[in-house]
């Protein structure tokens, strides 16, 4: 009985830990998100028993009204906790190796295969869908895609190459959409076919470099 107990606890803590850390980075760059969290619970529950008191019974309503109340304010905070976190590394390097390795299934990210002196870097998916080659960086950025391109056609020829550009400017996907983009891609290879070329290009290699640690969300929130 010990043992399971034990092993409950195990299980838990790590989901509780992950909670935490998301209310610390969500708290200090929405510093409100304590006051508002507590404002959606009482007023949701608040209303809930005011309906009830309406047609006579405000402590079943309230009963009944009080789970309603903590999920809706749960769906607030997992919101407000995915769109921080990509607040929070914006603009960092590696942001974009970040959120694509934080993709869980489907795709396999090797970071900075190609990384220039100014920074800018070329981050290498495979997927169903192809090769991403995802760019993060000024405009020269496009030629060491080009670059990475060429490289990927001889290891994997025939296989499709996206190319992505992460950035707020016209023309690229904004870090907070990227994984929603990276997942609605259409899917032109067989899971034999995308291990193939996994194994492919896991010769090739990428290079070492920092990536911005904190929670991040493995669902990309809904835009505003």
């Amino acid at each position: 009985m010990f043992k399971r107990k034990a092993k409950e606890m195990k299980i838990k803590a790590p989901r509780f830990q992950v909670f935490r850390d998301a209310y610390k980075v969500t708290k200090q760059v929405r510093p409100w998100i304590t006051a508002a969290l507590a404002g959606i619970f009482i007023a949701t529950w608040g209303v809930g028993i005011t309906i009830g008191g309406f047609f006579g019974n405000p402590y079943y309503a309230g009963f009944v009204s009080l789970p309603l109340a903590a999920l809706l304010t749960l769906l607030f905070f997992t919101r407000q906790a995915g769109n921080a976190a990509y607040a929070a590394i914006d603009g960092q390097i590696g942001a974009g190796a970040s959120v694509l390795m934080s993709i869980r299934k489907g795709w396999t990210t090797t970071p900075a295969v190609a990384v220039s002196r100014n920074q800018d870097m070329v981050h290498r998916s495979v997927g169903r869908p192809g090769i991403v080659l995802t760019g993060e960086g000024t405009p020269a950025v496009r030629q060491m895609i080009a670059d990475e391109k060429k490289k990927a056609e001889r290891f994997a020829p025939g296989v499709p190459i996206i190319e992505i550009l992460v950035g707020k400017e016209d023309g690229r996907i904004p870090i907070q959409k990227l994984q929603r983009h990276m997942r609605r891609l259409p899917k032109k290879l067989t899971p034999n076919q995308m291990r193939e070329v996994r194994a492919r290009l896991k010769a090739v290699g990428g290079m070492s470099m920092p990536i911005p640690k904190g929670p991040m969300p493995t669902r990309a929130p809904k835009s505003r």
